[in-house]
């Protein structure tokens, strides 16, 4: 795989960079390594690498502010979904969750193991090289459609506005009809994270912040329900 896909790296740090370019290279990656985030926009408006690496925070142009870029082209033109993996020396829940609702593919946190973060790149670039599904499809009984193509969302009809993460977590569910979902699984499907970098309070926060889109009580949920001391199903 390493002699297929090559690799923006775009942080400030001399020594990260070299890390990063260091640990990928040893994987066969073709790395490109950048200082800013201006320079990396000016790149990616020229040509898409296979994944981007991004440091959360650089002067002037960050690594949010290029996600939020990147994922609003995306959303205008229809193009392919970069795949985008976020480092950051941040470790709050806040700011992981900003940056996987932005569309952020994984969230690594400073210091790190090269091996992690090539293991990361790896199944990120696995998860996005894979087949994707597409075309409308309804899950039964629940007045739930959803076109993977387009990743539009329709409730009985009604046009719904989900987040990046809120749509995948929906569509997950949807796979995976009456099966009893725990929040770790619902991390490494849909995150591609785990628990030991990643509190499963996200996935409780999105699932909040999903029932409030497609249910109509989200007090009382009839679509996505709690299965106590294990995690969410779909009652499809």
């Amino acid at each position: 795989m390493g002699e297929t896909h090559w690799i923006m790296v775009v942080d400030d740090d001399e020594g990260v960079r070299t890390t990063v370019t260091w640990a990928l290279e040893a994987e066969g990656f073709g790395v490109v390594a950048l200082d800013n985030g201006v320079a990396a926009l000016e790149a990616l408006r020229a040509e898409a690498p296979s994944l981007v690496i991004l440091d959360l925070s650089m002067p002037g142009v960050g690594g949010l502010d290029i996600l939020r870029e990147v994922r609003r082209a995306e959303d205008l033109d229809g193009r392919w979904r970069q795949p985008i993996i976020i480092l950051s020396g941040r470790d709050s829940e806040t700011d992981r969750i900003v940056g996987l609702d932005l569309g952020a593919d994984d969230y690594l946190v400073k210091p790190f193991s090269p091996a992690e973060l090539a293991a990361r790149a790896r199944s990120v670039l696995r998860r996005s090289s894979g087949p994707s599904p597409v075309g409308r499809f309804t899950p039964g009984g629940q007045g739930v459609e959803v076109d993977r193509e387009s990743r539009e969302v329709w409730v009985e009809g009604r046009p719904v506005d989900l987040a990046a993460k809120e749509f995948d977590l929906l569509v997950y569910f949807l796979d995976h009809p009456r099966r009893a979902c725990s929040r770790e699984e619902l991390l490494s499907a849909v995150w591609f994270s785990h628990g030991n970098w990643q509190n499963e309070s996200t996935v409780t926060e999105h699932v909040y912040r999903l029932r409030a889109k497609i249910e109509d009580d989200p007090q009382h949920p009839r679509r996505l329900r709690t299965v106590r001391a294990v995690g969410y199903r779909w009652e499809g």
